[in-house]
């Protein structure tokens, strides 16, 4: 009786699997994650393959890996100082011999103790806390491979945008400071002005408008040494072609006085006439001595540029910093600052959001006026040593602020974006809908021209409803919308990734 009973309840149940609706592929995918999430090496695989939007906070010259470093290095023909690791220009000392202090670099391609000790001072790589400041040892890597970052941008986009690839991005949006720093030498050159507007007029007269110029066909010969590396528009094209880049003009605010204001006129110019450029940004570290000291010049100065410029883009740096690196009071103000006399559109980092006065106010505003936070969990660790409870990302999310998540300098920190979301899923228990919230905000709150594709919670706008991005094309109107708008058109990738990689599970 009991075996007449189970085969009757098998029956049942297979007849039921028969006629039962089918789960959404959305709802698939969650409960396979739901399964695998304990499991590391599974969970990595599953977002090694999940379509991520795209990375905003991604520094050009701290995304290469020093191995790259290395090879563009002996290039150049460049030298290493074997006791700092730093990279000097030429003659060097082509021997190779251990004991000699200025060998070429390509030494290192046959003394492995060498090539390691590139690596590790070059990275984070095998960086521990007990061995001195993460912060420091992060950011005294750029001053010892810059050399090799002049003559290699080519190189460096083609590299970057096959990583963004590899983890199913769609889009990059570059920080880099793209005239190599005449705009600041001009600066330097002309001085000091207290009056902006007039100071503004002397640059664009002394010669900025000739940097953009040149910056413009530099670029021009970068994107095409890129293209080339890759075989964009042959064959053997390599994936790295399919992703869209776009560029922040990145301000060194460490700089001088005026060759900050320089930089972010150069900015604000770029942005106005090259659609590649779409905004600008304030780069090197927030507790420096001029950044802290002159925060308040430097917001009074985006104010009033983007006064000028009202229809540039601003995202800005704010709150990487964190208790005991700067005074209590330096950690009051920086993030609303930002928001409300520089700008921003978007903050990077956001680390000391809860230390802000009005901490609960200013993450309201910051959901009302829908200012993203590009936050990048593995740099955070690293550089201030906030992770897990202790890092505002749920909070964020509480109050309703948009988030995403971001690389900042992963070849520094020797991680990818699949790596953040690793992070992110192990540390907070993301579900799937909530990561893919977090691919498709980054793709909204992108400074990608044109309109987007999705209307409010993220549904297709009425001229593409319907259309699923995986298997349908796109009607005449939604076509119209995709050729028009940069924006949509990533957008669409990614839903069409999204439906893709649903049909796996």
């Amino acid at each position: 009786m009991v075996r007449v009973l189970r085969s009757v309840i098998l029956l049942s149940t297979f007849l039921w699997s028969l006629t039962a609706p089918a789960q959404p592929p959305e709802q698939r995918t969650t409960r396979h994650l739901d399964q695998i999430r304990k499991n590391p090496s599974l969970l990595l695989a599953f977002l090694q393959e999940m379509p991520k939007g795209g990375d905003l906070h991604n520094h050009l010259a701290g995304a290469i890996y020093a191995e790259n470093w290395i090879d563009y290095a002996v290039h150049d023909n460049l030298c290493v100082d074997r006791s700092t690791s730093n990279l000097l220009p030429p003659p060097c000392d082509e021997s190779c011999a251990k004991y000699t202090n200025k060998p070429a670099t390509r030494c290192a391609y046959g003394d492995q103790v060498l090539y390691n000790q590139l690596i590790d001072a070059w990275s984070m790589r095998n960086w521990t806390p007990g061995e001195g400041s993460g912060h420091d040892h992060f950011f005294a890597t750029f001053d010892k491979f810059i050399l090799a970052s002049v003559n290699s941008v080519g190189d460096q986009l083609a590299e970057v945008s096959n990583r963004a690839a590899d983890n199913r991005l769609q889009y990059l949006e570059l920080m880099h400071t793209a005239d190599g720093t005449q705009a600041a030498e001009l600066g330097a050159r002309l001085g000091w002005d207290d009056d902006f507007g007039r100071m503004r007029d002397r640059l664009l007269a002394g010669g900025l408008k000739d940097i953009v110029s040149a910056t413009r066909s530099q670029l021009d010969r970068n994107e095409t040494r890129q293209r080339l590396l890759l075989h964009c528009g042959t064959p053997q094209a390599e994936p790295g072609c399919q992703v869209t880049i776009r560029y922040l003009y990145q301000v060194l605010r460490g700089l001088s006085k005026p060759m900050v204001f320089a930089e972010m006129v150069l900015g604000f110019e770029l942005a106005q006439a090259d659609p590649r450029f779409v905004g600008l940004n304030l780069v090197m570290p927030e507790d420096w001595y001029v950044p802290m000291h002159d925060f308040d010049l430097h917001m009074k100065m985006m104010d009033a540029l983007h006064a000028i410029y009202p229809k540039v883009h601003i995202t800005l740096h704010a709150g990487e910093i964190a208790m005991g690196l700067v005074p209590p009071d330096g950690l009051r103000f920086h993030i609303r600052e930002s928001v409300e006399r520089g700008h921003a559109e978007r903050i990077g980092h956001g680390v000391s959001v809860m230390d802000e006065n009005d901490a609960v106010g200013l993450l309201k505003k910051m959901a009302t006026h829908k200012v993203l936070v590009e936050v990048c969990l593995t740099s955070n660790a690293s550089i201030l040593g906030v992770e897990g409870a202790d890092h505002p990302l749920p909070t964020y999310l509480k109050y309703g602020v948009p988030v995403t998540l971001a690389t900042d300098d992963q070849g520094v920190s020797r991680s990818d974006m699949t790596h953040e979301y690793l992070r992110a899923v192990q540390s907070y228990g993301f579900s799937y809908p909530e990561l893919k919230r977090f691919a498709r905000q980054s793709l909204e709150h992108s400074f990608l021209a044109g309109d987007s594709l999705w209307t409010g919670d993220f549904k297709m706008a009425a001229t593409c409803a319907g259309a699923s991005g995986a298997t349908d094309k796109p009607s005449a109107a939604c076509k119209k919308l995709l050729d028009a708008s940069d924006k949509a058109r990533v957008q669409w990738q990614l839903e069409k990734a999204f439906a893709e990689f649903e049909t796996k599970f």
